[in-house]
């Protein structure tokens, strides 16, 4: 079983940065693909973002590609989501996700365990 652990949320304004962490735990991080999805309310959880066991390739959903960038830290056990150029749509608690499969993976059901979430608001 792997634990995951979300930090680095917050409140900031349209235009500034934010980095997301998540700390794993429990079993060998290299050995899962990573996700980041976000849930807005009255919305469904989307995916934002997914790397691979060893950090290349990515996969960007189009409404965030070219402003959040998705790494890996093996050494570290962490997973982090870089967001730039903020936008109050980017409202949502952000989740990271793990699984075992080996090619990057889109759809949330396919990943096995999941963060409790951290919130990000964006104010206009």
């Amino acid at each position: 079983q792997v634990q995951l652990v979300e930090s680095g949320g917050g409140l900031v304004q349209a235009g500034d940065s934010l980095r997301l962490s998540c700390a794993a735990s429990g079993r060998t991080f290299s050995w899962y693909a990573m996700g980041w999805f976000r849930q807005a309310p009255g919305k469904e959880r989307e995916f934002v973002a997914a790397i691979t066991r060893s950090g290349v390739p990515t996969s960007y959903a189009d409404s965030v590609k070219g402003r959040f960038t998705i790494s890996r830290d093996n050494a570290k056990n962490t997973v982090y989501l870089q967001m730039n150029s903020l936008k109050p749509e980017d409202t949502a608690v952000y989740y990271c996700a793990s699984t075992t499969r080996l090619a990057l993976t889109l759809a949330p059901e396919l990943y096995d365990y999941w963060g409790q979430g951290t919130q990000v608001t964006v104010s206009s």
